[in-house]
């Protein structure tokens, strides 16, 4: 195994850990506001695994500003009931970055959990297909979950579907082109060295409604 991949494994299964304790403290709640979950989590990282240092800013997204992908800022909003909630934290264990999605639904809308399961399947099916081929491009892997989403019902809510991780930071180690995206403009293969480097992918599945009100996000290492 090469040992770059080992210790990204390493990184996100610390990162599993951190998602379980958000879970069994039920931080996730509502009447609270997105950056006062973050920041709760923030420090759930610090006290319980000993964390503090991330390698992307930390995100809460709940209702409407869950439609909005990473790049955006949107103004902070509270959390309320019968919402839906995705959490997108990028910590640094040990100089390795891991960067985990997760999304959560309070109360029982079947819509949203609907969104939430469809989410969470096509990342499967997409790593299914991913490592079914010899050579796939980004090009490829993005039209395949882009053409999930409208299958499911739904919009695909970025127009990347995943990006490099590495040794922190890979945004040093690598370049910033669409060549290290999984997106639309991305003809090379994934499989192979860009630039005589490995190559290390994050595949992230972000689904929106047609009428555009919510999403769902599940991200985790394209092993």
């Amino acid at each position: 195994m090469n040992d770059k991949i080992k210790y990204l494994k390493e990184s996100q299964e610390k990162a599993e850990v951190l998602f379980s304790l958000i879970d069994e403290k039920q931080l996730i709640k509502a009447n609270k506001t997105e950056k006062q979950l973050s920041e709760e989590i923030y420090q759930l990282t610090k006290e319980s695994i000993g964390i503090s240092k991330f390698w992307h800013k930390k995100i809460v997204r709940a209702g409407i500003n869950s439609v909005l992908p990473y790049d955006f800022n949107p103004k902070n909003s509270f959390i309320q009931e019968d919402d839906i909630v995705w959490v997108d934290f990028g910590p640094i264990f040990n100089s390795y970055e891991a960067d985990l999605g997760r999304t959560y639904v309070l109360g029982n809308d079947p819509e949203k959990v609907k969104i939430k399961e469809a989410t969470e399947i096509t990342w499967h099916e997409t790593r299914d297909y991913y490592i079914s081929k010899e050579k796939i491009s980004g090009k490829e892997l993005f039209e395949f979950v882009t053409e999930k989403a409208l299958e499911n019902g739904f919009l695909f809510g970025n127009d990347i579907a995943g990006h490099l991780i590495d040794q922190f930071s890979h945004n040093k180690l690598h370049k910033k082109t669409p060549l290290n995206y999984i997106c639309s403009d991305n003809y090379t293969d994934l499989k192979n060295q860009y630039e005589g480097k490995d190559r290390f992918w994050v595949l992230e599945i972000h689904f929106i409604n047609k009428e555009k009100t919510y999403g769902s996000f599940f991200e985790q290492l394209l092993i």
